[in-house]
């Protein structure tokens, strides 16, 4: 797929008493913007299925995790613009991530892509099948 163009997010939350898989498909996009609604999505289930617990959220991109653990101060504190003056991608994204991490106990935790680690394959599986029914149904 080219990016931009169409895109998948999945996320798998594992919570005290069940496991969640939640998927989308958007038809134009980029693969930051799905990595940012996928991370949000699974906040908001986490935080609706355990309130006020501690979550770990492991992610295999680095622009989510360094986005939320190092860059966003920087960004908030120069009027949500990068070290270059420019406006920060996904503004809308990036600030609804931070409400959201930011009312929650959140460790970040990066994992390497491809590499074995069971849930983030099929989370990877999960936005290939996302990304095949969206072309096949035509959204």
């Amino acid at each position: 797929m080219g990016n931009p163009g169409p895109g998948g997010w999945a996320f798998v939350a594992v919570l005290a008493d069940r496991t969640v898989e939640r998927t989308g498909f958007e038809k134009q996009t980029t693969n930051n913007r799905m990595e940012l609604v996928a991370v949000r999505e699974a906040l908001k289930e986490c935080a609706a299925g355990a309130p006020g617990a501690p979550i770990t959220l492991s992610t295999d991109s680095q622009y989510v995790q360094k986005g939320i653990t190092e860059w966003i101060h920087s960004w908030a504190r120069n009027g949500w613009k990068t070290s270059a003056k420019k406006p920060v991608k996904n503004l809308d994204l990036w600030q609804e991530l931070w409400d959201l991490s930011r009312s929650s106990s959140v460790t970040w935790k990066w994992v390497l892509g491809h590499a074995g680690n069971e849930l983030n394959e099929r989370c990877d599986s999960l936005v290939q099948e996302a990304i095949a029914k969206g072309l096949k149904q035509g959204e």
